[in-house]
């Protein structure tokens, strides 16, 4: 028998120094499956196109059986992905480490890539980018920004980004949800600091009502934390969406049955929360 060992050295190389840094394109489903796929896969068309195959997606007879693409986002091999669950979790995956599959595949299910428990439904996917220093040493989790959540009674939360620097592998809390309330959105935001209130966030009901509010008026708390009121709901409402205010930009609302609009953010004038 051999008497050396043969093993790796260590802190010579990583395993991004062995993954080409290439965009792809990330996309999640409805039910939850998931892949990715290099942008190279998608050729530029002229107007007018038919377009090619992103995604098979399972077609069924009643509208709940069929599956649709929920998240659609670009990314780059290196990147960092964050997926929080309805119920307050957080599970953070490499890019690279989601299934590489062709344009016309249906994609991996997301349970055998994150160890989800039962009725754990991913709410929201955030990309952080990932930031290496002058001696290619990782601090992506040291880069300033807060992670801003909101739940479906109007309940707003914002954490340090910092905070989310080791998430094992089962995941972890990223914000207590009261019984009967669900996660809904979570956002990215610059975060504030002295002389910087940060990003404006608009919240946005089932029954078409809207708030903006600078999210310095949300301290930033923990992890476990859950969090304060938004905006206070009528009866029956409820939070189904929240976007970040990007000065020179317009909000596009969707309703259920297909009427939209853009209004410039202007138009929302600043209450506090």
């Amino acid at each position: 028998p051999r008497l050396t060992q043969i093993v790796p050295d260590e802190g010579e190389i990583a395993i991004e120094d062995l993954i080409a840094n290439e965009g792809v394109i990330i996309t999640l489903t409805h039910g939850g499956l998931i892949k990715r796929t290099a942008v190279s896969a998608y050729r530029a068309q002229r107007r007018g196109g038919k377009g090619v195959i992103g995604m098979t997606t399972r077609e069924a007879d009643t509208p709940e059986e069929s599956d649709f693409i929920e998240h659609l986002f670009t990314a780059s091999t290196h990147d960092y992905l964050m997926f929080f669950t309805n119920t307050g979790r957080v599970y953070v995956e490499r890019v690279h480490e989601i299934p590489d599959m062709g344009r016309a595949s249906k994609g991996r299910s997301i349970a055998n890539l994150l160890e989800l428990k039962a009725d754990e439904k991913i709410a929201a996917l955030i990309r952080i980018q990932s930031k290496p220093d002058a001696n290619r040493q990782d601090v992506t989790w040291q880069q300033a920004g807060e992670l801003f959540f909101a739940t479906q009674q109007g309940t707003v939360k914002k954490t340090a980004l910092s905070d989310f620097g080791n998430v094992r592998k089962g995941g972890i809390i990223a914000i207590g949800i009261e019984p009967g309330d669900a996660l809904i959105e979570v956002k990215l935001t610059r975060g504030s600091a002295e002389g910087d209130p940060g990003d404006d966030v608009v919240l946005i009901t089932k029954d078409g009502m809207s708030i903006r509010f600078s999210e310095s008026d949300v301290r930033s708390m923990g992890r476990a934390a859950g969090g304060v009121k938004g905006i206070t709901l009528e009866q029956g409402d409820a939070l189904v969406a929240a976007a970040v205010v990007v000065p020179d930009a317009t909000l596009l609302v969707a309703g259920e049955n297909g009427i939209g609009k853009r209004t410039p953010f202007d138009e929302y004038r600043v209450q506090s929360r």
